[in-house]
């Protein structure tokens, strides 16, 4: 793990706890005069949410950053919330908003991703995140997000409003989708190149049914994509610079074509799109992977 990677997950740390300081002055003025019971319901949720955020920045692993990613850009929301809902919004409200975007923005950067991707890692391997695909990114995920985050919250907020008849289905039906919305972006968290002694393996269950391994010997080059490749396209589309993987003899791939269908491809050049593909080049060179200088 690099020191700037490093310096990032303790960035995001100090602005979570610097957020919990700053924004009592706002949920104190938002809470004020509602009933005891959803005084005790709002607090309650927060409390849980804080903490829970705080383990997934404290804890570098692949399901804290799903967990990182979930919870903190939701706290923005609430800030943002609370704030509305208060009486008036003065420095300490714009304040609470700041340190909020700044997380948020904190635990989304590409530099967060790869290191608690990497967290996850065994032994001498590396793990460099892999970018979600753009129709993804601007559809999928913030559906899936914003469901996970109205399940969790729908059912208690009724409730804390006195509404028993409806918050008691809400608050059931709500996990369930909360659960399958989850468990949708932490496939997202999931997708990694990995880098090891032997060579390079890519995981990425949104393009593979499983990890395929290249082995260093077997690869020619690696380096960013030509724009006239006819290279397999396995970026699913994503923004960014493209990398291609050329080969030393084709090899089949078990492509993924659709929910159920997957499709056995013969390729010798295969692309996919890294968060960070200078980065990626770099570490590739230091595990002697064959990466043209005046390409790179």
């Amino acid at each position: 793990m690099s020191k700037p990677d490093q310096i990032v997950g303790w960035v995001a740390r100090v602005l979570w706890i610097v957020l919990a300081l700053v924004s009592i002055t706002t949920l104190t003025d938002a809470l004020d005069g509602r009933s005891t019971l959803a005084r005790s319901v709002v607090l309650g949720m927060l409390s849980v949410a804080w903490t829970g955020a705080l383990v997934a920045l404290l804890v570098p692993r692949t399901s804290s950053l799903t967990a990182a990613r979930l919870i903190v850009p939701a706290g923005l929301v609430a800030t943002v919330a609370v704030t509305a809902t208060g009486s008036t919004v003065d420095v300490a409200d714009i304040t609470a908003i700041t340190v909020a975007v700044a997380a948020t923005l904190t635990v989304l950067s590409p530099w967060f991703t790869e290191s608690w991707v990497d967290g996850s890692s065994y032994g001498p391997e590396h793990r460099l995140p892999l970018q979600t695909p753009l129709v993804l990114a601007t559809t999928v995920v913030p559906l899936s997000w914003g469901l996970a985050v109205a399940g969790a919250v729908a059912g208690p907020l009724l409730l804390a409003g006195g509404n028993w008849l409806a918050g008691v289905p809400v608050l059931a039906a709500g996990a369930g989708v909360s659960f399958l919305a989850v468990r949708s972006l932490h496939q997202l968290s999931r997708r990694w190149v990995v880098l090891v002694p032997a060579g390079m393996v890519l995981h990425d269950p949104l393009a593979l049914a499983e990890p395929q391994m290249f082995p260093r010997l077997a690869v020619a080059s690696l380096a960013p994509a030509p724009a006239d490749t006819d290279a397999v396209d396995l970026s699913g589309g994503a923004s960014g610079l493209a990398l291609q993987l050329d080969l030393t003899e084709p090899v089949e791939l078990l492509v993924v074509k659709g929910r159920d269908r997957t499709e056995t491809v013969e390729t010798a050049s295969l692309l996919f799109t890294p968060a960070r593909p200078a980065h990626l080049l770099d570490r590739a060179r230091h595990h002697r992977i064959r990466v043209p200088a005046d390409r790179a």
